[in-house]
């Protein structure tokens, strides 16, 4: 019987995750679309593709999300843990998209694992949590705005005497390379995440051993998120190739280099899972930085890190309330 669960929970984990891609489509292509470095539709089908590669090629950030956040009971127990997990990740995501606020959809996911597991009898890993997830999220947005500073000055040095007009063009043609990566980098971070969420439904559903993540699972999670981001998320996009900062293709350029470097960097060096939002719109702040402080709208960057503060706990929340009121019909 415990099957049943266990698949309704996948295909959930699934819908998660093309939330996921439609919500955070615009952290690889808003910066090339808001610089006409690529038509929106092309952005589009870039992303999907790096993001379906990206998903491929490596599951280490998988095993820390499914065995590293929480300890949870196996069988239906467990298995409402996960469900409840996925529902609180999905409510806020859909909450912030309707805003238009770049919110992480990795770290509802991880608010919603917490939040449940507080109100089960589930273990918290509170060292893993802070050592994978909260030590990250701290430092990850801080260095993707140190390195688009820097990067930017660098650009700026080198290219002083370059003629503007022809300085763009080039760095339009370059913008499709540095979105492929940062596309490449969200489905190497950001599917990595569903993919630990399944196996740990797996694993308490009694029809997994170990954290070892099936190919099935690889390419199911992969092509979820191929087709979330190929949806699209026009208005996330909005605000975070426009009203942050007014971008051109050189700053677009270092922004989507300087947030793919810190991805690449933290999924196969260090095994955690962090956020692409927070990583690019940080790189965004960096590179705007360097044109002058007020150009940077922090009353825009404000509302988005206020968004980022309350993601954990209020996935959390949604999460603990649903389980608890399904804990009570339930058992």
């Amino acid at each position: 019987m415990e099957l049943l669960p266990v698949i309704a929970i996948i295909v959930i984990a699934l819908a998660f995750d093309y939330t996921n891609g439609f919500h955070d489509a615009a952290n690889a292509i808003a910066t090339s679309v808001s610089t006409r470095a690529l038509t929106p539709r092309a952005a589009l089908i870039l992303a999907a593709v790096a993001n379906l590669a990206g998903a491929l090629l490596g599951t280490d950030v998988a095993k820390t999300v499914g065995e590293g956040i929480v300890s949870a009971p196996s069988g239906g127990e467990g298995l409402l843990l996960v469900f409840c997990a996925l529902f609180g990740a999905i409510v806020w995501n859909l909450i912030t998209w309707y805003f238009g606020l770049p919110s992480s959809s990795s770290h509802a996911l991880i608010g919603g694992l917490v939040g449940a597991a507080l109100s089960s009898d589930a273990i918290v890993k509170w060292a893993g949590v802070v050592d994978k997830v909260v030590i990250p999220m701290v430092l990850s947005p801080i260095v993707g705005f140190g390195l688009g500073y820097l990067l930017m000055l660098a650009i700026l040095w080198t290219f002083r005497r370059a003629h503007p007009a022809k300085m763009s063009r080039g760095f339009r043609y370059a913008q499709t390379a540095s979105a492929a990566a940062m596309a490449l980098g969200h489905g190497l971070q950001d599917a990595q995440k569903t993919m630990g969420v399944i196996v740990l439904a797996l694993v308490v559903g009694g029809h997994h051993t170990g954290f070892e993540v099936p190919l099935w699972v690889i390419l199911a999670v992969a092509l979820a998120l191929a087709a979330g981001t190929y949806a699209g998320g026009w208005r996330i996009m909005r605000t975070l190739g426009r009203r942050i900062i007014h971008l051109d293709p050189p700053r677009g350029f270092a922004a989507e280099t300087a947030a793919a470097a810190v991805l690449y960097t933290t999924a196969y060096v260090f095994h955690v899972p962090i956020s692409t939002t927070h990583t690019i719109t940080s790189s965004v702040m960096g590179v705007g930085a360097t044109k002058r402080l007020s150009a940077v709208r922090w009353g825009v960057a404000t509302n988005i890190v206020t968004a980022w503060v309350l993601t954990i706990p209020a996935a959390a929340l949604v999460a603990a309330a649903l389980e608890s009121i399904l804990h009570a019909l339930m058992f």
